[in-house]
């Protein structure tokens, strides 16, 4: 489906986009676009790949002419732009507005515009009940892309998204300041044992993008039955993969943060539709008479229970552990660090 096709991730030097460079590059793919903000890791890939395939582009998507300038001849679009980090959108919310909101509607006009035929956004659980200023910008996201779905003919452009939880390994995420703080001697920094997370790997990441992209209709909103683990649990699973002693250190948890995180709302149970290991859950399509909103209720709406990472399958040690070993990033870190402790040892 992607043979000879053109391909442009933005936010494509983070964490995804490698992923999908990593399952795309030996297939059949005619293009892919790498369109960011940041030289210095586009210079990285660039000497990391070095794949005539890829073609990177210095662009922002709140500048909606630099997202047009990457537009042209592109078929397909994986939205994965985004300020991610909870404290600095909680410091500056309207750096995540301007990202996470207004990013997204340039990405879509500027897609619209150009004819692509599929965009696909990635979003976050923290956009389900948002507590923090990164949920609320994402969970606008969402709002933008359903929305923007409705004022395009799908056969022309077809705009869906998909939401998923933490990302094991990913830039910023807890598992590598774990390993951090283990080779450095010092205390595993957790905010609160019995909170619970979502855990995926950037391939399942990946994998939740593709089946959006293989079985989405316009504004669909498209999310993983994944597991979740407690991070008491988290620690210890990667305390004993290093074999280390560190102490684990509660700091408390912090502001902006829950303790379960939610993939599916109780509204959006009562109309998602279970596809095996997902759910689809579909835009309301509604139209613009609002007089319905008041008077028209909905009588078959099912009873409510929402999808959150404390009735998921919770994982125990030695699955967070099978889970971990399978990730090469994981594999490379213990080996690394029993090298470097037998060469100390020594």
């Amino acid at each position: 489906m992607f043979d000879g096709k053109t391909l442009l991730i933005t936010g494509g030097t983070g964490s995804f986009g490698n992923a999908v460079l990593n399952r795309f590059l030996d297939t059949g793919i005619g293009e892919i676009r790498i369109f960011s903000r940041d030289e210095k890791k586009q210079d990285d890939m660039r000497h990391q790949y070095r794949n005539p395939k890829i073609k990177y582009y210095i662009g922002n998507v709140r500048d909606i002419q630099s997202v047009r300038d990457a537009m042209h001849g592109v078929d397909y679009i994986f939205h994965a732009a985004a300020l991610k980090q909870v404290p600095s959108c909680e410091f500056f919310p309207m750096e995540a507005v301007r990202t996470n909101v207004i990013g997204t509607d340039n990405v879509l006009t500027a897609a619209i515009e150009a004819g692509v035929k599929k965009v696909i956004c990635l979003s976050t659980d923290k956009a389900a009940y948002p507590v923090n200023a990164m949920g609320t910008s994402k969970a606008m996201m969402e709002k933008v892309f359903v929305a923007k779905s409705r004022t395009v003919d799908p056969e022309a452009t077809t705009i869906c998204g998909t939401r998923y939880g933490n990302v094991m390994c990913s830039r910023g995420s807890v598992i590598p300041l774990f390993i951090e703080q283990i080779k450095a001697g010092k205390p595993l920094t957790v905010t609160e044992p019995k909170m619970t997370r979502f855990i995926m790997s950037l391939e399942e990441a990946v994998e939740l993008v593709l089946f959006a992209f293989e079985n989405a209709e316009a504004g669909d909103i498209m999310v993983q039955k994944a597991p979740s683990c407690t991070i008491e649990v988290l620690a210890q699973a990667v305390k004993e993969l290093f074999n280390a002693d560190n102490e684990v250190k509660i700091i408390g948890i912090r502001h902006g943060e829950k303790m379960y995180e939610t993939l599916l709302t109780n509204e959006e149970c009562s109309r998602a539709i279970d596809m095996g290991d997902f759910y689809r859950v579909p835009a309301d399509q509604r139209d613009l008479n609002y007089d319905k909103y008041f008077i028209d209720g909905n009588q078959e709406r099912s009873r409510l229970s929402e999808f959150n990472s404390n009735n998921t399958t919770i994982l125990n040690v030695s699955e967070v552990k099978e889970k971990l070993m399978s990730l090469k990033y994981i594999r490379d870190e213990i080996e690394n660090y029993n090298i470097e402790r037998t060469g100390k040892q020594g």
